[in-house]
Order: structure tokens, then sequence, then C-alpha cells
């Protein structure tokens, strides 16, 4: 009997031991998750996370509220993240450019991205398309070569900061074709409101943060810098088709957490994203918006956020980057 029951003893240990986890899984989250966007409201990051957060705010009964947290190319959201508890409480919705591009950008960060956070899952992936405004007399890509290359130093173009997607793809743009523009670097979205001024002449930008002044004929497009054509825009060629091989520079979005977050919440969220993104009428709203759903495991995000780092510390190096 004594053997029995120390048998059964065990046997309830170790059942307790393995449902910890489990448990802790099904009981998060139980009070509201901060979850930070480090650029400012309006553009594709905050548009995307807003949207996957609603879904989440519904399906895990607790609401997941957006925190903007702009400043040095998404670096100061960033940390914040990097700094908080890692309880699961403080996410965040972070993009290409913090996570790849900064790390050779900035000559030092407090922190490294890599192995400060932990990729949880991606969103999505979002081509940039080049954007002109309409007093630039272009219909489309050829004619704007012809008259960028006639008209050297009269264009400016636009991104949302140095070293940034936006900016690096029109720096490539200019040098694989051979002409002049003037890079004017701007604080997240702002670059888009002098685009729609016409204080500047045209910018590569995510597909859903112009999507809506497209469609109303405020901007026009030109091509995109994805390998194969938008799902969203497939009237839009891309870059290589105009003659530009190997030309891709798009945007990708995914949810992080801080290093040593319990790794069953990382997969209770990624779970939750993964359902989400599969939803019929949440993946026609994001491919509507631009935006190509993404989901996986947080391994295969944990690999493709490595290989875009690699990818983009020879692009910095190649344009000559450097953060102000």
């Amino acid at each position: 009997m004594k053997l029995k029951a120390m048998t059964l003893l065990g046997c309830l240990t170790l059942v307790a031991w393995v449902g910890a986890p489990l448990a802790q899984a099904q009981t998060y989250p139980q009070k509201p998750v901060k979850v930070v966007v480090a650029f400012t409201a309006g553009g594709t990051t905050d548009i995307l996370a807003r949207t996957v957060a609603q879904q989440l705010s519904e399906k895990l009964k607790q609401p997941f509220v957006i925190d903007n947290k702009p400043g040095a190319g998404g670096n100061l959201g960033t940390e914040m993240v990097v700094r908080a508890a890692p309880d699961g409480y403080t996410l965040i919705v972070n993009s290409v450019g913090p996570i790849a591009v900064n790390p050779s950008l900035y000559a030092k960060l407090p922190y490294n991205p890599l192995t400060d956070l932990v990729p949880m899952v991606q969103i999505a992936d979002v081509p940039n398309v080049l954007v002109i405004h309409p007093s630039v007399p272009a219909s489309n890509m050829e004619e704007l070569v012809a008259y960028a290359k006639a008209n050297p130093g009269k264009l400016n173009y636009g991104s949302t900061g140095i070293g940034t997607s936006s900016h690096l793809s029109s720096f490539m743009l200019a040098k694989r074709v051979g002409f002049e523009a003037t890079h004017i670097p701007y604080k997240g979205a702002d670059a888009l409101k002098d685009l729609l001024a016409g204080r500047i002449q045209f910018m590569f930008a995510t597909i859903p943060s112009v999507m809506p002044h497209i469609t109303a004929g405020k901007l026009k497009p030109m091509a995109v810098s994805s390998l194969k054509r938008s799902r969203s825009m497939p009237d839009v060629p891309t870059v290589v088709e105009k003659g530009f091989p190997n030309f891709e520079a798009g945007s990708w979005f995914g949810f992080f957490a801080p290093k040593g977050t319990p790794e069953s919440v990382i997969n209770l969220v990624n779970k939750a994203v993964n359902e989400v993104l599969q939803v019929p009428a949440i993946e026609q709203q994001m491919i509507a918006q631009g935006a190509d759903p993404a989901g996986g495991t947080p391994a295969q995000f944990g690999q493709f956020v490595q290989r875009e780092h690699d990818k983009w510390r020879l692009i910095v190096r190649d344009s000559g980057a450097r953060a102000e």
C-alpha cells in the first residue's frame, strides 16, 4: 500500500509539473496587454497592429491596447519593451527597420534586438510601392525615369527616416537607374503628409499607408519593390519587370516579446494570431490594405528575422547610411 501510495503521489506530482505551463497559458491573459508600436499612429505598423490587436482582444477576452512610442527610428519603443518585465503583458509589433536594419545603421544600440527580444509570430509581408505626386509629369516607370534623368536634382524623395526601407529602396533605385534626387528624411508618417502636399515628389511607401490615397487619385503608383506583384495591386508592375533584376526591398511585421517571456505565453499568442490571420474576413481586409498575411511558428519567424538581418546589413553597408 505504501508503494502504491508513493507511486500515485509521484504521478500526481508529475502531472502537476507538466500541466503548469499549460495552466499558465490557459490563464493568460488575466489583465490588459500593452502592445507597443514604435512608430506614429497611422503608419503601416500601427494599422496592422490595431487590426490584429482588436481580434486578439475578442479572442482572448482581455484588451490588447496599442501604445505608440515613436522615436529614433523605432529604437525608443523597442528599448522600452526590451526593458519591460517578461511576463507577457508588454509586447511589441515591430518591423524590418528596428529589428533587421538598425543594428547596422546605428553605431551603438543599448540592446540587441536579435537576442533581447523573442520572435512570437509574423503578421504579414508588405511590399513597398513607388508612388509619385500627381504634379510629376509621368504615368509609368519609364516616364518617371526619363523625367528624372532629364531634370537632375529637381526631384526630392522622402522617407520615414535615414536607413529605413523607404530610404534604402529609393537610394538603390536612383543608383541603379542613374539619376540624381535629393533625400528628405522624416519621422514616421510625416513623409506621407509632405508627399500628399507636393513638397516632395516621390517615395517608396508601404502599400497599406498609401492605398487610400492611390484609390482617391492623390498619388500615382509606379512599381512595387517585391519580386512578384502584390496581391492587393496586381496591375502595378514590379521594379524587376521594368528591367532591374533582383531589386527587392519590402517590409514585414510581427509580434515580439522581451527575452525571458514564458514559452507558454509565446505559444499561446502565436496560436491566437495564426487563427486570426486565417479568418477569411481578416485575410481579405489585410490584402485590401496591401499586406500579405504570414503566420507560422516562432522558430520559423526567428529564422526569417536572422536572414533579414544578414541581408540588410549588406545593403546598409553599401549605402553608407548612418543614423544621425
